[in-house]
């Protein structure tokens, strides 16, 4: 069965995409699908709009595109509590520079889930 990992990234996405530094303001999102710890498809989709619903319209959307795990470098309290209601796993990726590289260590058991710790006070980098 297929994971799929919903990854913050900078324009135009990919694996080779820098990762989005903080997640509700990203350019778009790099959708990976990983099955049996290897990379299967890669979309990227547009980020969406923070007037509807503010922060908690993205952990909405991700959710409907199918995201189960989301690698970000940045993100507040709310919608990381956000995306623990709806059963997103959110891991902690600020230490790599690609799309690509984050996913892999994903895949390797190296990401920290995202923590309380890790949270900011919304639109930091």
């Amino acid at each position: 069965m297929n994971t799929m990992i919903a990854i913050p990234s900078t324009a135009p996405g990919g694996l080779k995409a820098p990762l989005g530094a903080h997640f509700g303001h990203c350019d778009l999102y790099t959708m990976v699908a990983v099955q049996d710890k290897k990379i299967m498809s890669v979309d990227v989709i547009p980020n969406v709009p923070h007037q509807q619903g503010g922060c908690m319209a993205p952990v909405q959307y991700l959710a409907e595109k199918g995201a189960k795990k989301l690698i970000a470098g940045g993100m507040g309290f709310r919608p990381l509590m956000g995306f623990n209601q709806v059963g997103i796993e959110v891991y902690f990726g600020g230490e790599f520079q690609t799309v690509g590289d984050a996913v892999n260590a994903l895949i390797d058991g190296q990401l920290p889930q995202f923590s309380q710790d890790n949270t900011c006070g919304g639109g930091c980098h």
